[in-house]
């Protein structure tokens, strides 16, 4: 499904195409080409409170995803396409999500709302857990968590719901999406996501805008996507 282009004036949105570049006083730091036929680049910027980063989605067609996460990896602001929708953090959540409570005591849960612009607003709960599995992908130590997660509208009906294994970087300060399971309809579907090649400044491959692993195959990564950036996803 074709993607529209995103346009928002006074918004951090990186180029559409080619060579990655970051929005006036942003820097970028992190490639990842991942399975599923998608390339991230993350960036920061000087305006953004210390902690926080911003990561682009790229798919065959181009950008179709970005999102701020803060120092806990909580989703604080994204922004999908085909409808454009922008998705904010609701303050004070019941029960925040917390990268350092994963990392302290080996898992965290969260329950918090999300509100978008459409004026249509949301409940997430779920929990991530560190299953004590620390993988090398690409040269660069994860530790592979186990995550389940469910998203509903206000007043109790299921929107999403998601379950499977992702990777963290406590270098990067992050997830990495792995494979997961998504439930569409009646049906669980699954989905491998998982990084493949990460490349830092001076390196092949930083900057790319073009995904390189499982395109052929793919049908449409819009689904894990949307979860990624979640605290349950990476």
């Amino acid at each position: 499904m074709k993607k529209v282009a995103l346009i928002a004036l006074a918004l951090p949105f990186p180029a559409f195409a080619g060579s990655f570049t970051p929005p006036e006083g942003c820097t970028a730091h992190l490639t990842v080409q991942s399975r599923g036929c998608n390339v991230a680049n993350y960036y920061t910027c000087e305006r953004d409170p210390s902690g926080e980063q911003w990561r682009a989605d790229y798919d065959q067609e181009g950008l179709y995803y970005l999102s701020k996460i803060d120092f806990e990896t909580q989703w604080i602001e994204s922004y999908e396409q085909n409808p454009s929708i922008k998705q904010t953090l609701d303050p004070n959540p019941a029960d925040p999500a917390s990268f350092t409570e994963l990392l302290a005591t080996g898992i965290d849960t969260f329950d918090f709302n999300l509100s978008k612009d459409d004026g249509t607003g949301s409940n997430v709960k779920g929990f991530d857990r560190l299953t004590g599995e620390t993988v090398v992908i690409d040269g660069i130590t994860l530790r592979r968590t186990e995550f389940q997660m469910i998203e509903t509208d206000l007043g109790g009906t299921v929107l999403r719901q998601a379950k499977g294994s992702e990777f963290i970087s406590e270098q990067f300060r992050n997830f990495f999406a792995g494979s997961a399971q998504y439930l569409t309809g009646e049906d669980w579907l699954t989905l491998e996501g998982s990084p493949v090649q990460f490349s830092q400044a001076g390196d092949k491959g930083f900057g790319a805008t073009q995904p390189i692993f499982d395109c052929d195959a793919v049908l449409s990564q819009a689904v894990p996507f949307i979860f990624e950036g979640l605290p349950s996803a990476g």
